[in-house]
């Protein structure tokens, strides 16, 4: 488990990262910064499209980039949003996460001035993944 103040530490990345967004169509800006195990930390923004299916979310960038560094094991992450709520992460999102992630893993999320932060584990955020595990 993290503490507080590596949550706050992390959520000050995500907004960062939450700067280089692309959502010119959305005009929501999405920032992630997600904590390996062995912590590094990857950030990440949503990057938007005309087409809107190629668009990624910002949780996904930040996996993706650390995948392809080779990591595999992960304990939390960082979402925040441009708006007055805090920014949850899509289905797909979780779906993603349940497949590189323990139940326990953290999802912090925070609304655009950090005024509202809440943590949830993965389980909680999707109780009935499907992933590897239900693979035959």
């Amino acid at each position: 488990m993290i503490g507080t103040e590596q949550q706050k530490a992390l959520l000050a990345l995500a907004a960062e990262a939450r700067s280089h967004s692309y959502s010119p169509y959305s005009h929501y800006a999405v920032g992630a910064a997600l904590l390996t195990e062995d912590g590094e930390i990857y950030q990440g923004c949503n990057i938007e499209n005309a087409s809107f299916t190629p668009t990624i979310c910002a949780e996904r960038t930040a996996f993706f980039k650390a995948i392809f560094d080779g990591k595999r094991d992960f304990a939390a992450i960082a979402v925040i949003g441009s708006g007055e709520t805090p920014a949850f992460p899509c289905g797909v999102c979780r779906q993603v996460m349940a497949e590189f992630c323990g139940k326990d893993f953290l999802i912090i999320t925070s609304n655009r001035d950090c005024t509202e932060v809440i943590v949830k584990t993965l389980d909680q955020m999707l109780p009935c993944s499907f992933g590897p595990k239900d693979m035959p």
